[in-house]
């Protein structure tokens, strides 16, 4: 006898079945974002092949010793229900910065040590840097706890928490245009010539291998272009303090 709803359509019981996995487990994944939200009918969620397919590529990635951030991360940048070939590109992505676990922390202790009101604004503020994550419990987790961290040292010598943020977003966003222009190179010469060929089946390890050879060559590249200007603009505003001081003490100019 039908039961009028499609085999594609699921319930959250129906799905959580199929794939092995609690009905708590699942609604944890939906509330962090690694589901798509379900259809509605009505008041019931219904979910599909697509949820089906990405709670199967979660739980090889699980398996296979990724953290439920990490196999965030990929799953973030990989299309629905990519597995195979395809997601070990996309895990190639990952793994030069897999070894940092986040860090989860309650709202008042971050709030004290970074000397600051954690209002809404100040959370949206930290989130829109990736600095934190409000999870549904009210706790922060730090997915980059390293960078807090820094940002901690920083402040530990005198600098205004504030502007270590306003500093932050600055460098966040030419960061951003730094990889966007790594990307574009890889996409022009790596991505495109490949998904003009039907991205072939033959054709997978050698864009992997390209992946994994490109990223450690793009982040020391951009790691020695910014020493470079950096120790540039120290040279700079060292010049010019002196010849300031230098001016401030001629009587004669």
């Amino acid at each position: 006898m039908s039961t009028g709803t499609a085999p594609e359509e699921l319930t959250i019981d129906q799905l959580a079945a199929a794939v092995g996995l609690t009905v708590r487990t699942v609604r944890s994944y939906t509330t962090r974002g690694l589901l798509p939200p379900p259809r509605l009918r009505g008041r019931t969620g219904l979910y599909g092949a697509e949820h089906v397919a990405r709670l199967h590529v979660l739980r090889e990635m699980l398996d296979s010793g990724y953290t439920l951030a990490a196999a965030e991360q990929v799953l973030a940048v990989a299309p629905s229900g990519v597995s195979g070939p395809g997601l070990d590109v996309y895990r190639a992505l990952l793994n030069p910065w897999q070894d940092e676990e986040p860090e989860v922390v309650d709202a008042g202790v971050l709030a004290s040590r970074m000397g600051l009101d954690l209002d809404d604004d100040r959370l949206a503020q930290l989130a829109g840097l990736g600095l934190v994550r409000v999870l549904p419990d009210g706790r922060l987790e730090l997915p980059r706890p390293s960078l807090v961290r820094a940002g901690l040292q920083l402040s530990g010598l005198g600098i205004g928490m504030a502007d270590v943020l306003a500093t932050q977003a600055v460098l966040d966003g030419h960061a951003k245009a730094m990889a966007q222009a790594c990307v574009d190179l890889f996409r022009a010469t790596v991505w495109e010539p490949f998904e003009t060929a039907g991205q072939p089946e033959a054709g997978w390890p050698a864009v992997r291998d390209a992946f994994q050879r490109a990223l450690p060559v793009a982040s020391q590249a951009v790691l020695l272009t910014f020493r470079q200007a950096l120790a540039e603009q120290i040279a700079r505003a060292v010049a010019e303090a002196a010849q300031g001081r230098a001016g401030a003490a001629d009587p004669n100019p």
